[in-house]
């Protein structure tokens, strides 16, 4: 990984307003990373940078936004976790509420442990991980091989 991190915001709907609240706490620390948002987050991430930063948001600044999470955002989001396109995530994920895309919920968090990335599906640890000394700095991510688990389930 890159000092420069790619970040993954996503939040389910009652998380919504706690994204937009740890966004404005930190976004001095975010708008030095490149950011990727599902849905609505994205919108409501941007809005929150801009409102925050004001004159010093960065011209130029780009959130790449996927496809809300029940229409495929959480899958795409999978595909770059797979094409090494990302390299941390904040899912403010609720686990009060049934959702249509459960499945695909599992399948993200499932994704993101296979390839070793931090995530954090809490405040408390969105806050650990967004101080940690390692998000501004180079950091060499180990990953499991799994050639032998392929090699003798073919």
């Amino acid at each position: 990984m890159e000092s420069i991190k790619r970040i993954a915001l996503v939040a389910h709907d009652n998380r919504k307003q706690h994204m937009v609240e740890w966004v404005e706490y930190n976004w001095n620390t975010l708008l030095k990373h490149h950011l990727v948002c599902t849905g609505t987050t994205g919108r409501l991430v941007e809005e929150a940078l801009r409102h925050k930063a004001g004159d010093e948001y960065p011209a130029g600044f780009d959130i790449q936004r996927l496809k809300s999470g029940p229409l495929g955002g959480d899958q795409q989001l999978g595909a770059m976790i797979a094409d090494n396109e990302i390299d941390a995530i904040i899912f403010f994920w609720d686990p009060m509420s049934p959702h249509p895309h459960d499945v695909d919920v599992k399948a993200l968090l499932r994704i993101a442990v296979l390839y070793n990335l931090p995530i954090a599906c809490n405040r408390s640890t969105a806050d650990f991980m967004i101080s940690s000394p390692l998000l501004n700095k180079p950091y060499n991510q180990q990953l499991i091989d799994y050639s032998a688990y392929i090699e003798r389930n073919v």
